[in-house]
């Protein structure tokens, strides 16, 4: 006899557990020889190897089915437990132009001919220009395509940033460390993320340094390698700090570039 601990982090555990630790009674049913144990956000069982062995394979898969999709229904629970196929529940969405799965299972697609082109240059090329008016999703996009990249393991981590200049309006003072002045800015950027990763993981993903906020002009002498990086509103940068961000271009990065050239901020001397 042996046990085994599974540390659920950064979930909220009823999302796995399931109300009233429902999905946890069908773990039960399925492994009857082991003493499956729930304190918080852990999971203890008790039993022989062979047993313990199956339900760390099969937790793995509930686990890795709940970071893809956002979702855990109890029918899902049943069908990864019967058939241990992570991908099975959700194997008709996950197709044609499906970019992410977002909180609650909802789907994230790319709904315009324009979208569906970033999505293609975006696996084509390093680089991506996306130009055009308000409210066409340019920076809905990059961010889902930055989130299925950092689920997919094809980077490290997620880069935002984008030019600090006022909108028409002369904020004044903004209390606060340098995130908390910036996050003002970055609102557009940080709406998508909140779509897209549960609030708890984009919390320790900050913490640790896997989505990083940066203010344009703090990305001198930075090389950026294995990161999907988003310069958003880029049509108030200078022509220098364009040269300067593009050039911070390192190994496996991906840089998406967005902006709308009729809604520049910047002061009418500068160009």
């Amino acid at each position: 006899m042996r046990e085994t601990i599974i540390q659920i982090d950064s979930i909220n555990p009823v999302e796995i557990f399931g109300v009233n630790n429902s999905n946890i009674t069908l773990l039960k049913k399925q492994f009857p020889k082991l003493k499956i144990i729930v304190r918080g956000n852990t999971v203890k069982a008790v039993g022989d190897d062979s047993q313990l062995k199956a339900f760390e394979a099969k937790m793995k898969l509930i686990l890795e089915h709940f970071n893809k999709f956002n979702q855990l229904t109890e029918s899902q629970i049943e069908r990864l437990l019967d058939e241990g196929n992570a991908q099975v529940t959700n194997a008709t969405e996950d197709a044609g132009d499906v970019l992410v799965h977002g909180n609650a299972g909802r789907v994230i697609k790319a709904k315009t001919e324009n979208q569906r082109k970033m999505v293609d240059c975006i696996e084509k090329a390093d680089m991506l220009f996306a130009v055009g008016p308000a409210g066409t999703g340019k920076t809905y996009t990059a961010v889902a395509l930055a989130v299925r990249a950092l689920k997919n393991k094809e980077v490290r981590k997620i880069i935002l940033t984008r030019p600090a200049v006022e909108a028409g309006e002369n904020l004044g003072f903004l209390p606060g460390d340098l995130k908390e002045k910036l996050d003002p800015y970055l609102q557009p950027l940080y709406d998508g993320l909140r779509d897209m990763i549960p609030a708890e993981k984009i919390t320790e993903y900050v913490e640790v340094g896997i989505i990083q906020v940066a203010p344009l002009a703090f990305m001198r002498g930075r090389t950026l390698d294995n990161a999907f990086v988003i310069l958003d509103e880029a049509q108030n940068a200078t022509e220098g700090q364009l040269k300067m961000f593009l050039t911070r271009m390192g190994k496996s990065a991906k840089f998406v570039i967005t902006g709308d050239v009729t809604q520049v901020d910047l002061p009418r001397n500068q160009k």
